[in-house]
Order: structure tokens, then sequence, then C-alpha cells
């Protein structure tokens, strides 16, 4: 096993021309364990997390290969790392990606070839444009996000691949090639494709063409999962601390994420990666899946066939992180120095630790052994005043591009969008972008419409059409997904505060109901409208508790669906579509019937004015216009006045001259 050596720091020279000397420590085995037995047990107590595996590889060896905490809580069972197997989500995606360019190699899958060419149904166009398997690889297909359907932990509702990828097919919202959107379905649909080609099941080829040839024995995307490796799949938590292991769970676009592997097996994936596919691909085949890149945002990192690429320090880098609910994971390989690193951990854990952990390791470690320069600008100088100007130009909102569009899971892109801020010093700040300790980061432009972060080298840059601001991106998400500028009368600055308010007069409106009949009860006071008012203000109080009920079932469907993924499989149709045909009917009806009753008590209010020409009259119409007008849903405030309902309670005020209410 080669080993770098510790370069000894040379003395200083006194010419200008003098190169650096990097003190840094030399990547050796001893001195990798030793730093990482510093940081990661502090860190997966920190971060509430059982237990982990860490794989470093070099030079087509294993150089440190070491399992932290616990598999099994409740056994007190360690992490071993050569079969203890974890869940490394998404980086399942590369052994996918590795199965199509076997066959494109062997001429039997064209990159560039409409895949319904290889389909048994229909994916359809989007501007005349097809989608390509270059399209998937590089995820521009143009898809919405698929939430819907991915993990559920009930075995009896996976269904076999191509049945699942029928089921929903999501709507194309971009043109194909332009847009990076992630899509876990256009993976799958990869992973289907395969099986046709190959005449193959997705399992049994893998098992064959990649893991047999590399000797990956305790590696399988089969579910449910073999019982001799289930014996040796590590449990998942929600937390260390809360010590419950969760089920194992099931990935219905199986190529997308099922993957389950020991740390092992995953050396001997990334040694292959390293030395040029040996054993999986030709060196001409690994080198076109490495080093053929996607445009993404400006100079940001792009997405490779497959892999996306990290450029750190200087250094090539090309990546793949992974999440399920309880596992997640990072594979990084450094192709010109020979390196690769890999870890996964078995807890959500708090505070988004496994997303610090895992950042923060392969940075640290490329920081520590592979020194070079940051990421960093042009000769093009950006002065302060346009620095300032730019940074306005960005503020605003945006929302990803990777979201669903045209389902009933869109109610999330209101939640989630995301703000760019411009700071006094002229730098941005983007709320959602944290440092490894959790604080917001802010951005210094270093050239035109291109920031880097002040505290590292990460970059962030904007496409700018006619002097505006379209769309942005920072690493390390450019590679798969862009966050395109939203319209102000799409911002949830505008839409939140609206449906806040909106629902507070459609709430105070149903509460004023009972309130207002208990009050009228009190005091004696008769319910004084009649006929076609009455029938006005009772059907407006229904319509509120309507809208009402509407607008909260559905945000708390789709938060509670979020929050558990299992329930977004499709058990959960039955509810979803309940919800989407009452929200079809009852929404539009009562804007219109608001509508309807703000015209009644318009020309009531006309009548009345006409008639004595006062504001309040004593005449029922006036005293609808004077309560149930009041508490119109969407467009008006609860009814009764505070200071006379406060005076009333004390005895201050005729029981005469309090509103008329309806019971």
């Amino acid at each position: 096993m080669a080993e770098a050596t510790t370069t000894e720091p040379a003395a200083p020279e006194t010419t200008a021309e003098a190169t650096p000397v990097s003190t840094s420590p030399g990547l050796t085995a001893p001195d990798l364990e030793a730093w990482m037995d510093g940081y990661l047990p502090y860190a997966l107590k920190r971060g509430d997390i059982a237990g982990a595996v860490v794989v470093v590889v070099k030079d087509g060896q294993v150089l440190l290969q070491k399992g932290y905490g616990y598999a099994d809580l409740e056994a007190r069972t360690p992490v071993d790392p050569e079969t203890t197997l974890f869940r490394p989500g998404s980086v399942s995606k590369l052994f996918t990606w590795t199965a199509v360019m076997q066959l494109v190699e062997q001429g039997k899958l064209d990159l560039d070839a409409d895949v319904n060419t290889y389909l048994d149904f229909e994916i359809p166009a989007r501007d005349g444009q097809p989608v390509t398997l270059r399209n998937i690889m590089t995820h521009t297909t143009g898809m919405e996000e698929q939430i819907r359907g991915l993990i559920t932990d009930k075995p009896e509702e996976i269904v076999p691949l191509g049945e699942a990828l029928k089921y929903w097919v999501p709507e194309r919202i971009f043109a194909p090639g332009g847009t990076p959107a992630y899509s876990n379905y256009a993976t799958a649909l990869a992973g289907y494709i395969v099986e046709r080609v190959s005449g193959q099941s997705f399992d049994d080829y893998l098992d064959q063409h990649i893991f047999a040839p590399l000797d990956m024995q305790h590696a399988s995307f089969r579910q449910p999962l073999e019982p001799e490796l289930l014996a040796l799949m590590s449990k998942g938590y929600a937390t260390a601390s809360d010590g419950k292991a969760k089920d194992y769970e099931f990935i219905s676009l199986a190529p997308a994420g099922s993957l389950a592997a020991s740390g092992g097996d995953m050396a001997k994936f990334m040694i292959a990666h390293l030395q040029d596919g040996a054993g999986l691909l030709k060196p001409e085949t690994a080198e076109q899946m490495h080093g053929t890149g996607q445009a993404s945002v400006g100079p940001l990192n792009r997405m490779m066939l497959g892999f996306y690429e990290t450029t750190t320090n200087g250094h090539r880098a090309i990546a793949h992180g992974g999440d399920t609910q309880w596992f997640h994971s990072d594979l990084q390989l450094f192709p010109d120095d020979g390196i690769g690193i890999f870890i996964s951990v078995n807890s959500s854990g708090k505070e988004g630790a496994p997303g610090k952990i895992r950042g923060y390791l392969t940075q640290a470690i490329a920081d520590r052994y592979l020194p070079g320069p940051s990421a960093g600008g042009t000769d093009e100088a950006v002065d302060e005043a346009t620095a300032k100007a730019h940074a306005q130009a960005m503020a605003g909102n945006y929302e990803s591009s990777r979201r669903p569009d045209s389902n009933f899971m869109s109610i999330v892109n209101l939640l989630g969008q995301v703000q760019v801020v411009a700071n006094e010093d002229g730098t941005i700040s983007v709320p959602m972008l944290t440092n490894h300790g959790g604080a917001p980061r802010k951005w210094r432009e270093i050239s035109p419409w291109l920031w880097q972060d002040v505290d590292g080298g990460e970059r962030l840059a904007a496409d700018v059409v006619d002097g505006q601001v379209v769309r942005f991106s920072a690493e390390p998400l450019a590679a798969i997904m862009v966050f395109e500028r939203l319209p102000w009368w799409k911002s949830s600055a505008l839409l939140l505060p609206l449906l806040g308010l909106s629902l507070f007069v459609l709430l105070a409106t149903v509460v004023a109901w009972p309130v207002s009949a208990l009050v009228r009860r009190h005091y004696g006071v008769p319910y004084k409208l009649g006929g076609a008012d009455a029938r006005a203000h009772r059907r407006i109080r229904w319509t509120a508790l309507a809208v009402s009920a509407t607008v909260l079932g559905s945000f708390g469907l789709v938060i509670t669906m979020m929050s558990d993924l299992n329930l977004l499989s499709p058990a959960s149709d039955l509810y979803v579509n309940l919800m989407r045909l009452v929200a079809t009917v009852v929404l539009p009806l009562g804007a219109l019937l608001a509508l309807a009753n703000a015209w009644h008590v318009l020309r009531a209010v006309v009548a009345c004015r006409r008639r004595s020409g006062r504001w309040r009259s004593r005449c029922p119409a006036c005293s609808c216009c004077g309560s149930a007008s009041r508490r119109t849903c969407w467009a008006t405030a609860p009814t009764t006045d505070p200071l006379l309902v406060s005076r009333m309670v004390r005895g201050h005020a005729p029981r005469a001259s309090f509103p008329e209410v309806t019971p």
C-alpha cells in the first residue's frame, strides 16, 4: 500500500518567486485514524447518532475502514465496517449509472436516444423534445419532483419496478437538457431500461455484473433483503437517545436508493471507479462517466454522468450523497489523487447533524491532506457600488427546480421558498444555506454575478437576462438543482401573511358564531334579522367553517405526510383524492358565496343610506351591514365592536344598542 509521507517545511526563500511548500501532514493510516478518532465519536455524541461507518481508500488500497458506535443499541452490537450493512440511500444511484454505462459500451444503449425506444410505456415529450438517458444521468429531464410512493416500511406495498413507474408519471415542467432538477423517478426509469435491455431483473443484473466481479458479498438491492444479510443489517434510529429501532425501509423506486451495503464493499466499488473502472467498465467509458459535464449556473460545479462534481481546493472531485429517513451517507472520489471517502450514519440525529458531519468530514480531510487554492474569482474586480447593486438585484424569493408542481404536494412549495438577503456591506445571505456549524453563510461577490463564501471556497452564481436575475444556485447543490426567481405575487412574503390573515378572519367568523349566540342569550338580545338577510348571515358562517376546515385539513395532511414518508404510499390515495375533491368543490364555491354575500351587504348599505342618510340606522339591513358584512370571509374583519362588548359586560351600555348576532 503506497502511503504519502509528511513533507517538512523548507527554509524560507528570499526571492519574490519563492514557492510555498506544503506543511500539511501526509495522508497515512496512523495520522488519518488519529484524526478520525478525535473527531467522529464526539460528533456522533453531539449529534445524537447511534453509529457510523467510515472508509477511506487510496491508490487502490483501503487506508482506513472503521466502525463507530452501535449497529444495534438494544443489543449493544458495535458497527463492524466489514460486515455491518448500512443504507447508502441515493448513493445507490451510482450503481444504476454504472449498469447503464456497461450497456452503453456494449452498444445496447444510446445516451442520446429517446428513452421511449427502450420502454413499454410512453414518457411524453416536452416542447417537442423527448427524454434521453443523458438527460436522466445529468438530472435534466425536466420532471417535477415525485415525493409520493418513495419510501414505506410495509413490504406488501412494494410492487414490480415497471408497475411503480407506470402508476405515477411525473409532469415535465422544464424543457430537457437545460435545468438541473434531481429526479428519483428518472433514475428508476434508467434501472427499468437496464432490465428491459439486459433481459434480467435489475437485482439479478447487479448481482451478476457489479457485485460478483467486485466480490461484494455484503451488498444487495433486493427487497426484502436476503435473510443472511438482514441479520447483519444495522438498525436505523431517529436519535440515539430515543433508542427505538425503526423498521426496515423499502424503496418503491429501487434503482434510486434501495442498496444495503457494508463499508468494506463500498470500498471495493470506490477502488474500481478510481482505477478507471477496473472490473466494471473500460477505461474510456469510466473517463466518459467521470468527466462529461452538464453545466448548471455560471462556472459552478457541474453534473457528470451520474456523479456530481465537487472539486475542492483545486483537486478534481466527483461525488454522490444519499438519505433515507434514518440513514445518511456520502461518497467522494478524488480521481487525480486516487482517494475515495465513504461515510454513512444510522440515525437522523438532531439539528441536521448527519448533513453537517458528512459535509465537514470530507471538507476537513481535503483541507488537511489535499491543500490547495480555494475556488476564487477572476481578474474582473467588483467595486463596492456594483457589489451592493448586484446584491439588491439578487434579493428576493426563489423556488427550487426540484419541486412538485402539478400535484397535491405542491403546497410545500409555498412553505419552502428560498430567500436571498442583501446585506449592508454588499454581501448576500441565503438563510437556507448554512455552514457546518449551522450558522447562515455570507457570500461576497468576487467577479460579476459570482460570489464566494467568506469563510470557505464554495461559490454561488446567478444567471442574468436583460439585467434581471432569473435564477441562481450554489455549491454543492448546483449540479442537481437551481433556484428560480419568483414574481412578487407568488412570493411567500406576500402570500403567507395573506393566508394567515384570511385564516384569522375565517376562524374568527367561526368562533364568533357560538360566542355571539351565548352573549345574545345572556343579555336577552333578540335576533332581528329575517328573510334574505338572515339566510345570507347564516350561509356565510357555514361557508367560513367549510373553507377553514378545508384549508387547515389540506395543510395538515401535507405536513403529516412530509413528517413520515411512509404515509406517502399508495395506501394514502383515498385521503389525498378525498381532500382534492373537497378542496376543488369547497374553495371555489366558498369564494363565490363570499362575493355574493358582499354584494348582498353592499346593496343593503346603499338602501339604508338612501332611507336615512345615516351609516348606522336601526333597520335590519343596516344591522346586517354592522355585523354580518364585517364577518364576510376573505375580505372583512370579525363582527362585534370590542369596545361595545366590553361596555356591555360591565353594564355600561344599554342592551338595545348591542348589535344583532346570528345564532
